[in-house]
C-alpha cells in the first residue's frame, strides 16, 4: 500500500504569517480570474521545497498530493513555481466551514494508506482531528507547520521517519 505525503500550500509552503519574506523564499504573484473575480494571489515560495518534497516522496515510495484550498490551482501556480509535477488533489473546498474541516476529504482520499501530512491548521479543529485519528489504523503523522516559518528540515525529517514506518 503506497503511503501518502500530503502538503498544504498556505502555511507550509507559503509562510504567510511571516512579517518579512524569509531567506530563500521568492515572491510570486498570479492573477486568478476564477478566484474572487480576478484577484491577485501572492505567495512566498522556497524553490528548494519542490526538490525536497519530490526527493522525500521518492525515498519513501510515497505519493505526493495537495491538501489545500488552492485545490487544482496549486498545479498551475504553486507547483510550477516549485518545479513540481502535477499532483493529485484532495478536494477540500467543499468542506469550508464544515465541522470535519479537511479531515473527511483526506480520510476518503487516503482510505487506510499510511500518511504524513504537513499543514498549519491542525490545532484549530481538535474534535475533528480526534475523530479522524480514531478512525485511522494506518500510520498517520500530522506534522504541524508554523505559518510564520514554513516547512523546515525538521518537518521533512519527521515526515520521512513516519513514512519509513510503512514503506511502499
Amino acid at each position: 500500500m503506497k503511503p501518502l505525503l500530503l502538503v498544504d500550500v498556505d502555511g507550509p509552503l507559503n509562510p504567510f504569517a511571516a512579517e518579512t519574506r524569509p531567506p530563500g523564499y521568492v515572491e510570486h504573484q498570479w492573477r486568478l480570474s476564477r478566484w474572487r473575480r480576478k484577484a491577485v494571489r501572492r505567495a512566498w515560495l522556497n524553490p528548494a521545497h519542490g526538490v525536497a518534497l519530490v526527493e522525500l516522496a521518492e525515498r519513501t515510495g510515497a505519493e505526493l498530493a495537495w491538501v489545500t484550498s488552492w485545490e487544482h490551482l496549486a498545479n498551475t501556480t504553486v507547483g510550477p513555481a516549485l518545479g513540481l509535477p502535477a499532483l493529485p488533489v484532495v478536494g477540500v473546498r467543499a468542506y469550508d466551514q464544515h465541522p470535519d474541516w479537511k479531515y473527511g476529504a483526506v480520510g476518503r482520499f487516503a482510505a487506510n494508506r499510511p500518511l504524513a501530512w504537513l499543514d498549519d491548521d491542525f490545532a484549530l479543529f481538535p474534535e475533528a482531528r480526534q475523530r479522524f485519528m480514531a478512525r485511522r489504523s494506518a500510520t498517520t503523522a500530522l506534522i504541524p507547520v508554523d505559518p510564520a516559518t514554513g516547512i523546515t528540515s525538521g518537518h521533512l525529517a519527521a515526515a520521512e521517519a513516519a513514512l519509513h514506518q510503512h514503506p511502499a
